[in-house]
């Protein structure tokens, strides 16, 4: 009985906090060097996040064995990229971090959809994986550029983490600026991809939540 409170108390499924994080999280990627330290704390970052979203929809990290595994998984990939550094420790790293994005949009998302209604809470859902999808394709552009073969960009360069940041939500929002192109197929596939998603998510699933708030 007294664990069903405490599930009640914090299921609050106000996820502003949760996209204070994310946004947190999103300045430090812009800003921090590239560097084995500040890809270790992206993923701790991402673990942490995790939790913070499962927290406010009211689950708890040990309710899923696949939960606890990938938060686990986040924290001993952290400390061994910090350890053993490389191209590829931080591709895989990359790729822990990707899977852990998808993880919180997915229970952001599930959060949200369980309320049954749509609010401001909603809203701020809704904004929380919008930013995301972002975040996950710049984590995909990292292990492309860290562990394929070339370039990443027909520029010649594979891009600081900074710049594949940028390149994700210039690509998200369909913006376009032309600066920085993907090469190869898998690439270009990812980009066209991420512009879909970015486009088709927000004329349905932002602007059914916004149109319906309050009513």
């Amino acid at each position: 009985m007294r664990e069903r409170r405490l599930s009640r108390f914090h299921a609050t499924h106000s996820y502003w906090a949760v996209l204070a994080a994310i946004a947190v999280d999103f300045v430090f990627a812009s800003l921090a060097p590239d560097g084995a330290w500040a890809t270790s704390v992206l993923v701790l970052a991402q673990t942490t996040i995790l939790v913070l979203a499962l927290w406010t929809a009211g689950w708890h990290v040990t309710d899923s064995r696949l939960t606890l595994g990938l938060v686990t998984v986040g924290s001993v990939a952290a400390v061994a990229n910090l350890l053993s550094g490389g191209r590829v420790a931080t591709g895989v790293v990359g790729l822990v971090a990707g899977i852990l994005t998808i993880a919180i949009a997915v229970v952001v998302a599930a959060g949200a959809i369980e309320q049954g209604e749509v609010n401001t809470k909603s809203v701020a859902g809704a904004i929380c994986v919008y930013v995301l999808i972002g975040l996950v394709f710049a984590f995909l552009f990292t292990v492309l550029a860290v562990l394929g073969h070339g370039p990443f960009f027909v520029q010649g360069t594979d891009g600081t983490r900074a710049v594949r940041l940028y390149f994700s939500f210039v690509t998200l929002a369909t913006l376009g600026y032309g600066d920085y192109s993907p090469t190869g197929d898998v690439g270009h596939m990812l980009a066209v991809l991420e512009a879909l998603i970015g486009q088709l998510y927000l004329v349905t699933v932002v602007a059914i939540v916004v149109t319906r708030i309050g009513k």
